[in-house]
Formats: structure tokens, C-alpha cells, sequence
């Protein structure tokens, strides 16, 4: 009887082995082992031991269990407990039983009654299975041991108790109907013959095993990650998103003022009076001024701030020294007197009418101008540009009179002495590919701009690719002085 006992024990306890893992006991660790200790309390033919803590049988359990969803648990379980029991001298029993149940658990812990990851988890288990019986003892005398499986209806309410996101402690109530069972032996039976019975007190351990999918690796696993392409090494909220200390929209890693609610135009600075300019590199922060005066007003337009014009009436188009006040000069060295000037602030060199105006290049050359753009920390043209330059270049052969000047452009990755030397790369890489056919390297112009003059704010990918550029502009060409 002992080795039968022994040998079926043995095979619930390999069905268990073989029960499938997962990776977790919840939606990101889905299957867990739980031992646990059971404190057994039998009722009979030969009375009830129900409730009555110091008539307890002791045993151990193990079970291997599922998640399916948040509200449903699958559990194979099996334990082991002798029940034993005394009339008198003549009837008594010991009944070895092992249990083995299919069990599913309904948890409270579902989303709408508690959150999933609550620490304290209430659940309902319905668990049938089967009770193998091996009873030794005697009833008036007489032996009545014998070997027997019964269908177990198995019923039980616990909590659980989360330790961590892998381990917790659980308490569990229930009782057990073995249908047709005679734990004890005794041949006349209630009709229904559910009258033995046992309780089943429990105290046991889960751990989930397995590991949370976590793509970005930022500590918050892809089912809970609202922003799941974080950058790596980027500090992250429990919702995985970049921290956003000022909370202007500007994730703290791009946000060039971290500590300051600003605009994602202004990568995360502020900007009180509204003119464009941040307030940190605006000389005026609190009136609304021109970018070109470090956001300073010039109310006559004359190019000198209000706050150093000492003649703020300047009509429209008036040369004027450096304290705003009107004078008769060609400053821009165009050979048209300022008074007569009509664009006065023409560059050096440049070509112009008898109106100081520059010559306007060819509408149809200035539709050439497209923008070339760049891999990020790249110099390298990419081969889909070639056409474009190519145009530029069969132009620039057929109208000897037009210069070209090449800008160069950076995002804001990088500091700013890196960005500024990154422009100037790209715009001799570009004017490298006009030499090369032959053009005049003094007909090409090149200047880098850092990232000083964004197409799009640097606060996305495809933002950040649009100001990785150079830029063209046809101009006039003057003949360089000849050296002295």
C-alpha cells in the first residue's frame, strides 16, 4: 500500500515537472511555482476536526500555474497529508491521500476592481482533480485498508501577497469533497455519501519566472511603455517616456533650457516678449524686438536699436551712422551715394543697378537652388543629389557672369564648436564636386552656419534631418582684386 502510495505520488509530482513555463505570472511573467504548507482538518464518520487548530494534519504542496488574463489564472497543483483519526481501541484509520487538481484561479486583481500589480490580490479557486486514497485501520476490529481514487472537488478563497514584480506570499482557505469517498473506513455512510471531508489551510510561496520584453531598455517593460523608442541611456517617467522636468513638451535630453518652460520652436527655451529670440540670447527680453539685433527694437528700421538711436525718426531707407542719424556716404561701397541708395546694404562686391540694388540672378537659375542633405556626422553627398548638383554646375558653365555661394547646416546634436565645423565640412565637400568639373574655385563661395539657422525644429527625427543641409544661392560673380 505504502509503495503504491509512493509510486503515484512520484507521477504527480513528474506531471508537474513537465507542466509548461512561461515568462512570467503576470502579462509579462506568465508562469510561476508556488510550494506550499498545508495544515488539514478532517471530517467524518468518526466526527469533525473542522476549525480545531490543534487536531490539524500537516503536508506539503506544489503547483505550477499559468496566466491566461488579468482576471484568470491556470494552476496544476498537487499535495500530500495523512489524516488520521480515533473512535477507540477497536476503530481508528490513517489515510494517506494525495491530491491532484486542475486549478483555476479567479483573481480580483484584474484592472477594474484592483490594479494588476496591487500588493494585496484576492482570488476565488474552483479546482477538480482527483484524490488518491491509501487507508490503513480497522473499524470494530475489523481491517479495512484499502487503495482508492476518487473524482475531488476542490474549492478555496485566498490572498496573495506581492512581494516583488517575481515573488509572492499567499494565504488560501478551502475545502475538499473527495466524491464517495471512506477516508475512515466505516461501511455505513450517509445516502450522499459526501459525509468525509476535509479542510485544507494553506501558507505558500510563488515565484514567476522569466523577464519583462523590454525593446528600448529603459527599465519599463514594452507592455507599460507609452514611448517605447526611447534613446538608450535617456532618463525615463514610469510610463517610459524621456523626463520633461519643466514640462514644455521638450523631452529634458533635446530641451537646450531643461530647467525652464519654453517652446519646442526654441528647442525648449523660453521667449517672454515673443519675437523668436530666446530670452537667453536675446539682449531685450522683454520687449518684442529683431533677430538681427539680438531681439532689440529699431522702430525707424534704420538697423540701430531704439535704445542707441539718437535720431528714432529716420525716414525709411536713410543711410545713418552708427547712432541712427542720417548721412550722405556710399557705406556699402556699391558706387551709388546712400541718399540715392535704394538697397543699401548691398555686400561687398556685389553687382548693381543704378539704383544700388543687386542685379537680379535668372528666376529660372534660382530654381535650381535645392537644398542637398546629409546623413547625421556626415560630409558624404549622397548619390540622388548628383542630379541637382549637376544642373547647378552645367548653369554655372553657361553663365560665366554667376558665382555660387554653398551654406552648410547642422542639427543640434553636438555641441555648438562641433556643429559649426561640421557646416563648414559640407559645404567644401559640396564645392569639392564643383571644382572637380572644372569651375573656377573663386566662383564658389562656401560658409558654414552650425545649427544656428534650423529649416525645422530640432525636436524629431524627421525635423533633425531637414537641417542636416547645405544651401545654394546664384550671385553675381566679381572678379577677386588682383594681389599687390
Amino acid at each position: 500500500m505504502k509503495h503504491n502510495l509512493t509510486s503515484f505520488l512520484a507521477l504527480g509530482l513528474t506531471l508537474l515537472a513537465a507542466a509548461p513555463r512561461g515568462h512570467a505570472q503576470t502579462a509579462d511573467r506568465k508562469t510561476a511555482l508556488s510550494l506550499y504548507g498545508s495544515a488539514y482538518q478532517y471530517k467524518g464518520s468518526l466526527g469533525s476536526d473542522f476549525w480545531k487548530w490543534d487536531r490539524n494534519a500537516y503536508g506539503p504542496g506544489i503547483s505550477i500555474n499559468r496566466y491566461l488574463t488579468p482576471g484568470l489564472d491556470l494552476g496544476l497543483q498537487g499535495s500530500y497529508v495523512e489524516l488520521k483519526g480515533t473512535k477507540d481501541a477497536a476503530t481508528f484509520f490513517a489515510t494517506n491521500v494525495v491530491n491532484v487538481n486542475l486549478a483555476l484561479k479567479l483573481k480580483l486583481n484584474n484592472g477594474w476592481a484592483l490594479k494588476e500589480d496591487a500588493v494585496v490580490q484576492p482570488y476565488l479557486l474552483l479546482a477538480p482533480g482527483f484524490a488518491y486514497t491509501s487507508r490503513e485501520g480497522q473499524v470494530r476490529t475489523v481491517r479495512v485498508d484499502e487503495d482508492k481514487i476518487y473524482f475531488d472537488a476542490f474549492g478555496a478563497a485566498g490572498i496573495n501577497f506581492r512581494l516583488s514584480d517575481a515573488v509572492g506570499l499567499f494565504v488560501q482557505t478551502g475545502q475538499h469533497i473527495p466524491l464517495n469517498a471512506n477516508l475512515d473506513g466505516e461501511p455505513n455512510r450517509d445516502e450522499n455519501k459526501i459525509d468525509d471531508r476535509y479542510l485544507q489551510h494553506t501558507v505558500g510561496l510563488t515565484v514567476a519566472f522569466g523577464k519583462a520584453k523590454d525593446t528600448d531598455q529603459d527599465g519599463v517593460p514594452d507592455r507599460k511603455d507609452k514611448c517605447p523608442d526611447t534613446p538608450t541611456g535617456v532618463a525615463v517617467d514610469e510610463n517610459g517616456c524621456p523626463l520633461d522636468g519643466d514640462a514644455d513638451g521638450v523631452p529634458d535630453y533635446q530641451d537646450k533650457c531643461p530647467t525652464e518652460k519654453g517652446l519646442a520652436a526654441l528647442e525648449g527655451c523660453p521667449d517672454r516678449d515673443g519675437d523668436g529670440v530666446r530670452d537667453g540670447d536675446d539682449a531685450c527680453p522683454d520687449v518684442a524686438g529683431k533677430a538681427e539685433l539680438k531681439g532689440c527694437p529699431d522702430a525707424d528700421n534704420d538697423g540701430v536699436t531704439d535704445a542707441n538711436d539718437k535720431c528714432p525718426d529716420t525716414p525709411a531707407g536713410t543711410q545713418v551712422d552708427d547712432n541712427g542719424c542720417p548721412l550722405v556716404l556710399d557705406q556699402d561701397g556699391d558706387g551709388v551715394p546712400d541718399n540715392v541708395d535704394k538697397c543699401p546694404g548691398t555686400p561687398a562686391g556685389a553687382r548693381v543697378d543704378s539704383t544700388g540694388c543687386p542685379m537680379v540672378v535668372d528666376p529660372a537659375i534660382q530654381r535650381l537652388e535645392v537644398p542637398v542633405r546629409f546623413k547625421t556626422n556626415s560630409t558624404v553627398i549622397e548619390r540622388s543629389s548628383y542630379p541637382a548638383l549637376n544642373k547647378m554646375v552645367k548653369a554655372l558653365q553657361d553663365h560665366p557672369e554667376y558665382s555660387l555661394r554653398i551654406t552648410g547646416h547642422a542639427d543640434s546634436r553636438g555641441t555648438d564648436e562641433y556643429n559649426q565645423g561640421l557646416s563648414e565640412r559640407r559645404a567644401a565637400s559640396v564645392k569639392r564636386y564643383f571644382t572637380a568639373r572644372k569651375l573656377d574655385p573663386s566662383r564658389i563661395v562656401t560658409e558654414g552656419h552650425g545649427e544656428s539657422e534650423p529649416a525645422a525644429p530640432n525636436t524629431s527625427a524627421a525635423g533633425m534631418a531637414k537641417n542636416r543641409r547645405v544651401e545654394f544661392k546664384f550671385e553675381f560673380f566679381t572678379t577677386p582684386a588682383p594681389a599687390l
